[in-house]
């Protein structure tokens, strides 16, 4: 029992020290640093990095003086989101909706508190299309972002309350960004209702995204897909707009994957409804 504790001690450690080798990027972090941030013996993280070099996980910097990332990772990546479908459904999907609206399109997953980019499809025919930093793998937190409020909106109560009930678990990131629980949970209500999230400069000052979630067959977000633009050229009935867009865009390719479209079907009988009215009325004033 005790060999086996210290094997699977030791293989949390490694997989630790890729985790923090994730962060840092190309910069790395030297031995002694891993070292700290592990609160483990400098000899042991040692050894394992010479384990993890000798397979082809981790690499030294170009100084030669810390340790980054190497083929073997992106390799794991690749294998992942060759397999994780809705990645492979949705690009078909994303490159239309890019075309059609001029912006960059991207696809996440949630990842405990924070969404994860696993796609994206660039447009350049917009002026006003800022540059989204959103590599493939780089992280944000979901609460002020909306590929994670369109995903988080379809999680129950209580792991909504299990991910920020602690209190300084909503940092706010610009003036707009919710800080509170019970404001983030009404939002997420309103994202239920319509079926698409606005980050309206929560993330980022000055760039308005729009998402809807990937549903699956029992309900829970797989993914999200969002747009993003520049505030000063996404006026409110904009982005209305969009939100519709790729709600149905999302909604596609749920369908394609068996799953349920975040829209509300009764929502869309009601929108369906109240334009044969519009219609009648129209011809009756004729």
């Amino acid at each position: 029992m005790g060999e086996e504790r210290a094997i699977a001690r030791t293989a949390g450690r490694a997989l630790d020290v890729l985790m923090l080798l994730v962060e840092r990027g190309q910069h790395g972090l030297t031995a002694r640093e891993l070292s700290d941030r592990l609160a483990a013996p400098r000899t042991s993280v040692a050894d394992l990095l010479k384990v993890l070099q000798h397979r082809g996980f981790v690499a030294p910097t170009v100084d030669g003086h810390g340790w980054r990332l190497d083929f073997r990772v992106a390799q794991l990546g690749n294998a992942y989101l060759h397999e994780f479908s809705v990645r492979e459904i949705g690009r078909t999907a994303m490159r239309e909706l890019s075309r059609r609206t001029g912006l960059t399109t991207q696809m996440a997953v949630l990842d405990h508190g924070d969404i994860v980019y696993i796609e994206r499809q660039d447009a350049g025919r917009r002026v006003s299309e800022p540059h989204v930093i959103s590599d493939i793998g780089s992280r944000l937190p979901a609460y002020c972002t909306s590929l994670g409020k369109a995903m988080l909106a379809f999680l129950p109560d209580d792991e909504i309350d299990h991910l920020y009930g602690t209190p300084g678990a909503l940092l706010g990131r610009t003036k707009n960004t919710i800080t509170t629980v019970a404001r983030l949970k009404t939002e997420l209500s309103t994202i239920r209702r319509r079926g698409y999230a606005v980050d309206l400069e929560e993330t980022t000052e000055g760039v308005v995204c729009v998402g809807s979630p990937i549903l699956g067959a029992d309900g829970r977000p797989e993914a999200a897909i969002s747009v993003a633009g520049l505030r000063a050229g996404l006026p409110a009935s904009e982005i209305e707009n969009l939100g519709r867009t790729v709600a149905r865009t999302a909604g596609q390719v749920s369908s394609a994957r068996g799953g349920a479209r975040a829209m509300p079907r009764v929502s869309r009988v009601r929108t369906r409804a109240r334009a044969l009215q519009r219609r009648r009325r129209v011809r009756g004033a004729a």
